[in-house]
């Protein structure tokens, strides 16, 4: 018989423990579920964790590949700027010493905001509507409406008198811009006068081979050429060989470190770090020689594009870096490139195509050095300080004797006491049968002695190239160990590169004259000898001026014409030189004994400020600072004189500076205006602002600074060391920051 289920309390029991199970069946099930999804929320965080560190890790990586790539580009860049310097000085504009003179047309007057008139307030707008109707007739009414009326006719009045002051001094602005616009004008009206006046006297000593002029001319456009690398060097000297009408530069070149050594830059991911992957050697090199021959091509390019009088009948360039002499550890100049070249050789060349260095070498028949990162130099054929003696002597000749006029005899006698005095034994030839020698030399040496053949040539024009190579075969005809061959005159480039590598030397005219003097024997190139109250020369009523080009094959060799010039009867003292910005002039020894310096100007009161400088722009210590606290320096070399009142705004201020008594360490002496430091007041306030220099033997120099608004201390002028001498250029340039900033400028301790 079947169990019937039973429906009792056990019944009700049981079922409530089987679902107390199955609950917490369901909890521990739960639980599991949460412990389970907690588990992966910490590995899916976890995950993500690492995920974002790989990406940041990446992330830097990729910054640090691309910061090694950015530099690696730049070297790039840096070689290529380097590989295109002659293309790049092919592709500027040639230097012109006068560009059309067009004249000067300011712009129309724009007084921009300053011409608008102020409005002026509209009195219909301040008017308060009288009462109407009944309100006419109510005395309260009638009395409030008198007293907005007069409130709003003060208003008015108010806002009038306001408009009409802002108007006034709106009209005072205008006329204070007006003036200075003016005034603007009128000064560049003056600058274009003053550059059309010193271009056509710059052209007048051109056109007759002044040496000054000439010299000039060629520096300036060494140092104007544009788009150089900002590191490179702009320094060297230039010589003029007037009768040759050869420029001789010597020029300062960049020195190798200016080729990168790092060829590229590569990451390292396993060290983090940067690695500089060394250019190679042989790479270096090359690159260093191709941009010798770059600069030096680039160079001769400037002054033959420049010369458009046709001045130049040859360059000799002489390229040097600043190095150590590694036998004797002094500093020197390391001649890396030298090459002579003429024009019509050089012009003849496509230097848009060539390649530098065989272009240099074989095309122009240079010399470069073959180990130029070791600044081993190469022979030079003649320096700047050479060729720019001859007008020295001229002016130095007084009573010597012309050797242009002298008996043929007479001068291979004075030729050979010349060399008997260096310590030759010396004998003249016969004048018949002497096989093309004039004096025969023996060098007593015994280790090196030996016999020398001299050839003297008393020309006035170039000798011809074969003389130098019948000379050549002449000491070779005699046996002797050298051939010199001395002229009153000069040589040309052909001769001077048939004598390279030959034992031959040849003697010019100023270099015969320069060894002469040295050796107490007299002689001159020419000119007269001085009068009382002349200087030495003066009196010489022609003046040698170059026709045609150097003994070139097939054609005649330069000839000397005289070109009448009216003597003056009596000394003229000169006019003072204007000088523009920038521009230069040559003080003589006696004007650099003792010189005035005054600076004159109107408005504002300007303090003039002197600084004696070393090679660096530097001065040695805070007592080379010449100003009103200190106004002198050097022993008395620099003195700064009292102020003056000139006018009802006008104020002077002198100086007195004596060049020759500088300690040798100061290169320049700095000439500078600086306006009070506690005033607001500009170099653009200074009127009729103008530098006079006058020296001792009569030579004067103005020159009239911009006006220039941004700067309160400005460097007007400065007197520096050149090639033994002193020369004074013209400045105008300056500092927002006053005598505080002029003096942190040039190392002055302003603590």
């Amino acid at each position: 018989m079947a169990r019937q289920r039973s429906h009792g309390v056990l019944a009700m029991i049981a079922e409530a423990q089987r679902q107390q199970a199955r609950e917490q069946e369901a909890r521990h099930r739960a639980a599991a579920a949460a412990q389970r999804q907690s588990e992966r929320d910490r590995r899916e965080a976890q995950r993500a964790a690492a995920q974002g560190e790989r990406a940041a890790l990446r992330a830097y990586q990729q910054g640090r590949e691309a910061d090694a790539a950015r530099r690696t580009a730049e070297l790039d860049d840096q070689v290529t700027r380097l590989r295109a310097v002659l293309a790049t000085g092919l592709a500027g504009r040639p230097f012109r010493l006068t560009e059309p003179q067009l004249p000067f047309r300011p712009p129309p007057f724009d007084p921009g905001p300053l011409g608008l008139p102020v409005p002026m307030p509209d009195q219909g707008r301040y008017l308060v509507p009288p009462p109407t109707g009944l309100q006419a007739l109510n005395p309260v009414a009638r009395q409030q409406y008198d007293q907005q009326a007069a409130q709003a006719r003060a208003h008015f009045e108010q806002d009038w008198y306001r408009a009409r002051q802002a108007e006034d001094e709106r009209l005072r602005r205008l006329a204070d811009y007006r003036a200075q616009y003016d005034a603007w004008v009128a000064e560049n009206h003056r600058l274009a006068a003053d550059r059309a006046r010193q271009a056509a006297r710059l052209t007048t000593d051109l056109a007759t081979g002044t040496p000054d002029a000439v010299v000039e001319l060629f520096e300036t456009v060494l140092r104007a050429g544009e788009d150089w690398p900002a590191d490179f060097p702009c320094d060297g000297v230039v010589g003029w060989d007037r009768p040759g009408r050869q420029l001789v530069v010597d020029w300062e070149l960049p020195g190798p470190d200016c080729i990168p050594a790092v060829s590229r830059v590569r990451y390292v991911k396993s060290d983090d770090r940067e690695a500089e992957v060394a250019r190679p050697a042989a790479e270096r090199k090359a690159l260093y020689r191709e941009l010798l021959a770059q600069c030096a091509l680039r160079l001769l390019a400037e002054l033959f594009r420049a010369d458009q009088g046709g001045l130049l009948g040859s360059v000799v360039f002489n390229g040097y870096v600043e190095g150590t002499d590694p036998a004797s550890g002094r500093d020197e100049q390391r001649y890396l490139v030298a090459v002579t070249v003429r024009r019509e050789d050089f012009l003849a060349v496509a230097l848009d195509r060539v390649a530098p260095v065989d272009c240099l070498l074989d095309g122009l028949r240079g010399r470069l050095s073959a180990r130029p990162e070791k600044l081993e130099p190469v022979p030079t054929t003649r320096l700047a300080a050479e060729a720019d003696t001859y007008d020295a002597h001229q002016e130095a000749a007084g009573d010597d004797p012309d050797l242009f006029e002298m008996d043929p005899i007479d001068f291979e006698h004075l030729i050979a006491e010349l060399f008997r005095r260096r310590g030759f034994r010396t004998r003249t030839t016969a004048r018949s049968g002497d096989q093309g020698v004039d004096v025969i030399a023996e060098d007593p040496d015994p280790v090196t002695g030996g016999q020398i053949v001299i050839q003297a040539k008393r020309y006035r024009r170039t000798v011809d190239p074969t003389a130098v190579r019948d000379l050549d075969a002449t000491r070779v005809h005699h046996g002797a160990t050298k051939g010199i061959l001395v002229t009153t005159s000069g040589f040309g480039p052909d001769s001077y590169r048939w004598v390279e590598g030959k034992p031959l030397t040849l003697v010019d005219g100023p270099m015969l004259v320069g060894l002469l003097r040295e050796h107490g024997l007299a002689g001159r190139l020419g000119g007269t000898p001085a009068g009382p109250g002349q200087s030495p020369g003066s009196a010489d009523p022609t003046v040698l001026l170059p026709v045609d080009g150097f003994g070139r094959s097939g054609q005649e060799p330069t000839v000397l014409l005289p070109l009448p010039v009216e003597p003056v009867p009596e000394p003229v003292v000169p006019e003072p030189v204007e000088l523009l910005p920038g521009q230069n002039a040559p003080l003589s020894e006696r004007a650099a004994a003792e010189l005035s310096v005054r600076f004159d100007s109107a408005g504002p009161e300007p303090d003039l400020t002197l600084l004696l400088l070393t090679a660096d722009g530097t001065v040695r210590d805070d007592q080379d600072f010449v100003f009103y606290h200190q106004p002198t320096a050097a022993d008395g070399a620099v003195t700064l004189g009292p102020k003056e009142q000139t006018g009802p705004d006008g104020h002077g201020e002198s100086a007195t500076v004596r060049l020759a008594a500088l300690p040798t360490a100061v290169e320049r002496v700095a000439v500078s205006v600086t306006m009070d430091a506690d005033g607001t007041a500009t170099c653009g306030e200074l009127r009729a602002a103008r530098l006079s220099v006058s020296a001792a033997d009569g030579a004067a120099w103005t020159f009239r600074p911009p006006a220039d608004p941004e700067v309160s201390a400005m460097l007007v002028a400065e007197f520096y060391r050149h090639r033994g001498g002193w020369k004074l250029r013209a400045v105008g340039q300056g500092w927002s920051g006053g005598l505080a900033g002029l003096a942190r400028a040039h190392g002055v301790d302003v603590g």
